[in-house]
């Protein structure tokens, strides 16, 4: 897949701004605005990875002009001295970009001191900005596809996991289930949870929908503790399909040795391929 760097140049697609002034959309900015549907809302960072600025000063700029022509919406997390500026994409920029509007339906330049559902949707961003627009460790380990969900993955299962990828490997497509936790899903929810994926595994309604015959489910928890927690739910129920590691590890080294399996102390990279 080509590099957020070396994006198509299309023409300019000339779009009129609220008021006398004019804006030029680029293709980078359709492509701002497609990712935003998919990430659903996003910071600075963000966006500069998955729309490919190289400058903070040239994102920044861009940012505002279209948040002020109303392709984008945006407020603000954290306090007045530290805050961060978040973006969702506007009606307006859905309909140019001809992608389904998503994320928090907040009033512009709104303050938010905190909110579970904006960090944990950030924290998800991370890790597929990370996986999508960042170099894999290994030439024959690529990113394929990714699927947010909005609803429950298979009608008659209740289950609407934080994301889907797939991986290009030597030995096929990987197809992996991503949940990640923040420490707001309890040792219960988790049992639940880890009962819907089996029954997911042994159904062929996966298959069916997604054209692959397994899954693995990847799980990141912010905390060692927490991480712990999890497996000992999970173990209960299988032995099987889950992955497990700590948020800190998968930001540094989201193909290295540092997941482990329900009922194994070893920790191993995700894929054979990889040292």
């Amino acid at each position: 897949m080509p590099s957020a760097t070396r994006r198509s140049r299309a023409q300019p697609i000339p779009r009129c701004m609220n008021g006398n002034s004019r804006i030029i959309l680029q293709e980078r900015d359709l492509q701002l605005f497609r990712e935003l549907s998919v990430m659903q809302i996003a910071d600075r960072g963000e966006l500069m990875i998955s729309a490919g600025f190289g400058s903070v000063t040239r994102a920044n700029r861009r940012l505002l002009a279209l948040t002020r022509a109303g392709f984008l919406r945006r407020f603000f997390l954290g306090f007045s001295g530290a805050r961060k500026a978040l973006y969702v994409l506007s009606p307006k920029g859905a309909a140019t970009a001809g992608v389904p509007r998503r994320g928090p339906r907040r009033p512009q330049e709104t303050m938010l001191v905190a909110d579970y559902f904006t960090e944990h949707q950030l924290t998800i961003n991370e890790l597929y900005c990370t996986l999508k627009f960042r170099p894999t460790p290994a030439p024959q380990i690529t990113f394929h596809r990714w699927q947010s969900f909005h609803e429950p993955v298979i009608p008659g299962i209740h289950l609407i996991p934080d994301g889907y990828v797939e991986f290009m490997t030597p030995a096929g497509i990987a197809a992996c289930f991503l949940e990640v936790d923040l420490g707001h899903e309890s040792r219960t929810v988790w049992k639940e949870k880890a009962r819907r994926y089996v029954q997911l595994a042994l159904s062929d309604e996966f298959e069916k929908k997604f054209g692959q015959k397994r899954f693995r489910v990847l799980v990141v928890a912010h905390s060692e503790r927490k991480l712990h927690s999890i497996r000992k739910a999970v173990v209960e129920i299988t032995q099987k399909i889950f992955w497990f590691a700590p948020l800190a590890s998968v930001k540094d080294g989201f193909f290295g040795p540092v997941w482990l399996r329900p009922a194994d102390e070893t920790q191993k990279p995700l894929f054979d391929e990889l040292p």
